[in-house]
Protein backbone atom coordinates (compact mmCIF):
# COMPACT_ATOMS: atom_id res chain seq x y z
CA UNK A 1 0.00 0.00 0.00
CA UNK A 2 2.74 2.49 0.96
CA UNK A 3 4.82 1.53 -2.07
CA UNK A 4 1.85 2.17 -4.37
CA UNK A 5 1.31 5.62 -2.84
CA UNK A 6 5.00 6.49 -3.18
CA UNK A 7 4.95 5.25 -6.79
CA UNK A 8 1.96 7.41 -7.65
CA UNK A 9 3.49 10.48 -6.04
CA UNK A 10 6.77 9.82 -7.86
CA UNK A 11 4.93 9.47 -11.17
CA UNK A 12 3.09 12.75 -10.65
CA UNK A 13 6.30 14.53 -9.69
CA UNK A 14 8.05 13.15 -12.76
CA UNK A 15 5.30 14.43 -15.03
CA UNK A 16 5.38 17.84 -13.33
CA UNK A 17 9.16 17.98 -13.73
CA UNK A 18 8.87 17.54 -17.49
CA UNK A 19 5.88 19.87 -17.86
CA UNK A 20 8.04 22.53 -16.18
CA UNK A 21 9.92 22.74 -19.50
CA UNK A 22 7.02 24.77 -20.92
CA UNK A 23 8.40 28.15 -19.66
CA UNK A 24 11.81 27.24 -21.13
CA UNK A 25 10.17 26.44 -24.47
CA UNK A 26 8.39 29.81 -24.39
CA UNK A 27 11.67 31.61 -23.57
CA UNK A 28 13.41 29.78 -26.40
CA UNK A 29 10.69 30.80 -28.84
CA UNK A 30 11.13 34.42 -27.74
CA UNK A 31 14.87 34.34 -28.42
CA UNK A 32 16.05 33.78 -24.84
CA UNK A 33 17.75 30.49 -25.58
CA UNK A 34 18.63 28.05 -22.84
CA UNK A 35 21.19 25.29 -22.84
CA UNK A 36 19.90 22.47 -25.09
CA UNK A 37 21.95 19.66 -23.50
CA UNK A 38 19.94 19.05 -20.31
CA UNK A 39 16.57 18.60 -22.07
CA UNK A 40 18.24 16.38 -24.70
CA UNK A 41 19.72 14.14 -22.00
CA UNK A 42 16.36 14.12 -20.18
CA UNK A 43 14.57 12.98 -23.34
CA UNK A 44 17.14 10.22 -23.91
CA UNK A 45 16.84 9.13 -20.27
CA UNK A 46 13.04 9.10 -20.55
CA UNK A 47 13.30 7.03 -23.72
CA UNK A 48 15.32 4.41 -21.87
CA UNK A 49 12.85 4.35 -18.97
CA UNK A 50 9.93 3.94 -21.38
CA UNK A 51 11.76 1.12 -23.13
CA UNK A 52 12.50 -0.53 -19.79
CA UNK A 53 8.84 -0.27 -18.78
CA UNK A 54 7.63 -1.84 -22.01
CA UNK A 55 10.23 -4.61 -22.06
CA UNK A 56 9.11 -5.98 -18.69
CA UNK A 57 7.13 -9.20 -18.66
CA UNK A 58 4.36 -7.27 -16.91
CA UNK A 59 4.43 -3.79 -18.45
CA UNK A 60 5.29 -1.09 -15.92
CA UNK A 61 2.70 1.44 -17.05
CA UNK A 62 3.29 4.01 -14.29
CA UNK A 63 6.97 4.26 -15.24
CA UNK A 64 6.05 4.48 -18.93
CA UNK A 65 3.36 7.13 -18.44
CA UNK A 66 5.57 9.18 -16.11
CA UNK A 67 8.36 9.33 -18.70
CA UNK A 68 6.44 9.97 -21.94
CA UNK A 69 6.24 13.72 -21.17
CA UNK A 70 10.01 13.69 -20.70
CA UNK A 71 10.50 12.51 -24.26
CA UNK A 72 8.05 15.00 -25.72
CA UNK A 73 8.91 18.11 -23.70
CA UNK A 74 12.63 17.31 -23.62
CA UNK A 75 12.80 17.10 -27.41
CA UNK A 76 10.68 20.22 -27.91
CA UNK A 77 12.86 22.15 -25.46
CA UNK A 78 16.02 20.86 -27.14
CA UNK A 79 14.87 21.80 -30.63
CA UNK A 80 13.65 25.25 -29.64
CA UNK A 81 16.92 25.95 -27.78
CA UNK A 82 18.98 25.50 -30.93
CA UNK A 83 19.83 28.81 -32.56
Amino acid sequence: MKAMLVGRIASIMSILMYVSYIPLIINNLHGQYGNPMQPLVASIDSSFWCSYALLQKYKDWPVFIANVPGIIFGLITFVTALH
